[in-house]
């Protein structure tokens, strides 16, 4: 609905109308011909409705931007440097990638490839997984084990098993995976209790909203943050700007 009234607000200026400070404030009359009028100049013009649909575009992206410039600014130790969250790749690397995951969700599952290769061919990139449960139980509770695995040292064993496992993530899918991994699933279970692992979901959840992730996965590199799925061409071109601009600024 705003996007409707802003095109027509600009139409009937672009027609060199006055806008009344109510609808209410036109005759029948009136709004019988501002009606034909719109609909003339829309049937000669419609290549305006197109471009008034990018400018608001590039306007909200702007304005999303804006908001999470100011996210990263005010909450860089949480992002990138919480302590609970599990860190792969170089835990002293020079440029840090942050992830806010899922294990039920299919683009995640496709990402895990971009992340394996990136750890793999770079050995200067450190990576933050962020778990970010939003497919339902099974996905908290995997979170929840992924992120108790970080004490026995396996998370990034379990990160990867759990992905490469067919169909849905459950409670029991997990054990059994934790199990195969070599993790000691009985300790597992206990530190899964922890408080600070609940915490610290429900910090991760609160993040993504203000940085407006609607869904998984998101990805920052430095002060880049990404709302979706992306490629690993597009995460090194990424990481590459931020080397050659001087280093990180918010990682």
């Amino acid at each position: 609905m705003r996007r409707i009234l802003s095109v027509f607000a600009a139409i009937v200026l672009a027609l060199g109308l006055a806008l009344p400070s109510s609808a209410d404030s036109f005759t029948p009359d009136q709004k019988a011909e501002l009606e034909s009028l719109i609909h003339s100049y829309l049937m000669d013009h419609p290549e305006v409705l197109r471009d008034m649909a990018q400018a608001l575009d590039l306007r909200d992206k702007r304005v999303a931007d804006e908001q999470r410039g100011k996210v990263l600014s005010s909450a860089g130790k949480d992002i990138f440097h919480n302590g609970i969250d599990a860190v792969v790749g170089n835990p002293n690397g020079d440029v840090t990638v942050v992830e806010f995951m899922d294990y039920n969700c299919g683009w995640c599952r496709k990402s895990i490839k971009e992340i394996q290769s990136i750890v793999g061919s770079d050995p200067k990139v450190r990576v933050v997984m962020k778990e970010f449960p939003i497919f339902g139980d099974g996905s908290e509770y995997a979170a929840r084990a992924a992120l108790a695995a970080v004490k026995q040292g396996k998370y990034w064993e379990l990160h990867q098993a759990l992905f490469a496992t067919e169909g849905k993530v459950t409670a029991d899918v997990v054990d059994q995976v934790a199990k195969k991994v070599g993790l000691d699933v009985a300790k597992l279970k206990s530190d899964m209790k922890d408080p600070a692992i609940d915490a610290n979901i429900a910090k991760t959840a609160q993040l993504a909203e203000t940085l407006q992730f609607t869904g998984t996965p998101g990805f920052i590199v430095d002060t880049k943050v990404f709302p979706g799925y992306e490629p690993k061409d597009a995460l090194m071109a990424a990481i590459a700007e931020v080397r050659a601009n001087g280093g990180c600024k918010a990682c």
